[in-house]
């Protein structure tokens, strides 16, 4: 049968799909709009299915707070090129998609997926993207944390971010800081006392390790690896690190300084580069 142009505008309008696409979905469905939807949708599944194995380490990774201050998330979705990322339809897709998180606040990422979009689940707006662009895309990330104060933090590349929770109100600024310390320095924990107890293990046995292969006397080999893991603390956990704007200081030293009642309840930090 015959496709008018208008006809493929109009699916077009209605789906995103390339103007190939919509022809060809429109001629298959006989000229069927509703099935001609769906087939650009399946369409975008076989095309997901296909790149599935493909890296996604370019996209956007955006950090948002409600109102009113108490409740933040991080949404991270992925592409393959930084072309796709920075166009303006998978900026606003991304967007669109971290405001239904921030207004919603899911209990994790399979939650966000199930939730809808206008008229499509997440899930179906990411498959569909994959379909129109022939490229792998993904909600790679999800996260939320809660607090009586939440500040967060986007890199200028738009690529990381951070959020922290503070157990009470404090200075927009210098909690600004405090995300920012998360976002450059990736700590592992908020301090000693909440390692993971799979990495201080890791560390102790690394610890171990190197005494032996340094020829350390085996009465000390453990007090060497004690030691190893005081120093990875005071470099990989946020209250022991050199605050970045003054290392004379810890930043437990500069939220001291600052407010001594003030603590970090934890904090949630995505890098598509990691």
């Amino acid at each position: 049968m015959e496709i008018k142009v208008a006809d493929i505008a109009k699916l077009r309008a209605m789906t995103g799909a390339g103007m190939m696409d919509c022809k060809n979905a429109l001629v298959e469905a006989n000229g069927d709009f509703d099935r001609a939807q769906e087939i650009i949708r399946e369409k975008g599944k076989l095309v997901a299915a296909k790149r599935a194995d493909r890296e996604t380490t370019e996209g956007s990774v955006i950090a948002k707070i409600t109102d009113d201050k108490r409740t933040g998330i991080i949404v991270g979705i992925g592409c393959e090129t930084d072309f796709v990322s920075k166009n303006k339809e998978f900026q606003d897709i991304t967007n669109s998609i971290a405001n239904t998180a921030i207004n919603n606040v899911p209990a994790d990422i399979d939650a966000l997926k199930a939730l809808n979009v206008g008229n499509e689940t997440v899930d179906s707006i990411i498959t569909q993207q994959t379909g129109k662009t022939g490229e792998k895309h993904q909600l790679c990330y999800y996260a939320q944390i809660k607090g009586e104060y939440v500040s967060g933090y986007i890199h200028m590349t738009g690529k990381l971010a951070s959020i922290v929770a503070f157990n009470k109100v404090i200075d927009a600024e210098v909690a600004k800081e405090i995300a920012m310390q998360v976002a450059a320095m990736s700590p592992v924990s908020v301090s000693e006392h909440d390692c993971p107890a799979e990495v201080k293990e890791r560390e102790l046995r690394i610890g171990r390790e190197k005494a032996i292969m340094e020829g350390k006397a085996e009465n000390i080999v453990e007090r060497i690896a004690e030691g190893s893991l005081k120093k990875f603390y005071k470099e990989s956990t946020l209250l022991n690190q050199a605050f970045i704007k003054d290392a004379k200081q810890t930043v437990a030293d500069y939220l001291k300084s600052v407010d001594s009642e003030v603590k970090v309840l934890g904090f949630i930090r995505f890098s598509l580069s990691d």
